[in-house]
């Protein structure tokens, strides 16, 4: 996919410039917003760039997608790309606000490497970045299509439920009286808020309900730090938002969906506030009367913390052939001795041909991946969701 001359140099300078990525995409955020202080406002995760994840997604990424281009010139990483696909149109993402990207980015490289940057250096580089970033406009423009209804769209809360002390969801209609599209089992939409400073703020939340229904239903986790940053939403929703009001949705996106087509065996595997997308895929395996054998894993604090617990059981019961393995940090009493901790899939058995989806923080899904690996199951069958920006590559970088 590169010329061959922008690989020599990319391959030379790669050590370079990841190395100073972490350095490139402050500068570069920084002159963003003080550009466009809307971004920050309106578009931007201010909670993700107070604690500074949202750059060191931006740097693993822009790494990973070079490492990638050199190792398999032939081939595109298309799982990392649909992945930021699927959250850039799920923001309203424009082909044109990659242009704005592309002039601060580059502004920062050359303030940051300074006379390293030669024009056969920036040429190379910004090579890359058009090759990501028009994959990602096509990728994105099919989204908005296969949506139907993309933009932003009122929804009524109808009802409220707190589901333990941090997690309440919300049962949602549409406002405008028209159908809504329908989802894939695992999606997400996004939600946009007017808080009490002015900003319109934007978080993603998974959809619990399985397809087929006309409502939609979200599981929110409150985050303790109040209205920080890294909280103001999840604030703002449990503590402002009542049956009645009205909340801004995107249509669904999301590449965690499930898959169930071809009759293979399944494991879905969450760790706390994870369990949102299981709930909405394992409604729709019970509603379909899915008879391939389904293996249910789970992760959390305490039986108390586990925020839909019932309908996790009674989904599994539901099937002919499933099996759910619960494992609490503070387990209640009688609970096996074996499912304390973290999760420890050697006593599970896991069928030949599975594919797997998880979600849940980052070393949770890496741990269970590099199990299932273990136990034989093909990297390619194993699909992930990140909540927040996905730092998979940056940890990687």
């Amino acid at each position: 996919m590169l010329s061959e001359q922008s690989a020599a140099t990319v391959r030379a300078t790669l050590p370079a410039v990841g190395g100073a990525l972490g350095e490139i995409s402050e500068r570069f955020y920084e002159g963003l917003f003080a550009a466009h202080p809307e971004l920050l406002r309106d578009l931007f995760n201010r909670g993700n760039q107070a604690s500074g994840t949202q750059r060191q997604a931006l740097a693993g990424a822009i790494a990973g997608f070079a490492a990638h281009l050199l190792e398999h010139p032939d081939r595109r990483p298309d799982e990392m790309l649909g992945r930021i696909a699927h959250k850039h149109a799920s923001l309203g993402i424009a082909p044109e606000q990659y242009a704005v990207v592309h002039e601060h980015l580059f502004a920062a490289i050359a303030e940051v490497l300074g006379e390293a940057v030669t024009p056969e250096v920036a040429a190379a580089w910004d090579e890359v970045y058009w090759l990501m970033a028009n994959a990602l406009v096509a990728l994105e423009k099919r989204l908005y299509e296969e949506a139907g209804a993309a933009g932003w769209h009122p929804w009524e809360v109808v009802e409220r439920v707190a589901e333990t002390p941090d997690v309440t969801t919300f049962l949602l209609r549409p406002a405008e009286g028209t159908p809504a599209p329908d989802h894939r089992p695992g999606q997400y939409v996004s939600v946009r808020v007017e808080l009490p400073d002015g900003a319109r703020q934007i978080r993603q939340y998974s959809l619990v309900a399985a397809p087929g229904s006309a409502l939609r239903r979200i599981g929110v986790k409150r985050l303790h730090g109040g209205p920080s940053p890294e909280g103001e939403v999840s604030h703002h929703l449990h503590t402002r938002v009542e049956v009645g009001d009205t909340l801004e949705l995107s249509a669904p996106y999301g590449d965690l969906a499930l898959d169930d087509s071809t009759g293979a065996p399944l494991l879905l595997a969450s760790a706390g506030i994870g369990v949102t997308p299981m709930i909405s895929m394992l409604g729709h395996l019970a509603a379909t009367g899915h008879r391939a054998p389904v293996t249910v894993v789970h992760a959390d604090r305490s039986p108390a913390g586990h925020a839909l617990r019932a309908e996790h059981e009674e989904y599994t019961a539901k099937l002919p052939d499933a099996a759910a393995h619960f494992w609490y940090e503070r387990p209640e009493p009688g609970h096996p001795a074996d499912r304390t901790g973290l999760v420890d899939l050697s006593g599970v058995a896991v069928a030949s041909g599975t594919r797997a989806y998880l979600c849940g923080p980052l070393p949770f899904m890496r741990a269970v991946r590099a199990q299932l690996i273990g136990k034989g199951v093909a990297p390619a069958d194993i699909h992930y969701e990140v909540f927040g920006p996905d730092l998979w590559f940056a940890q990687d970088a």
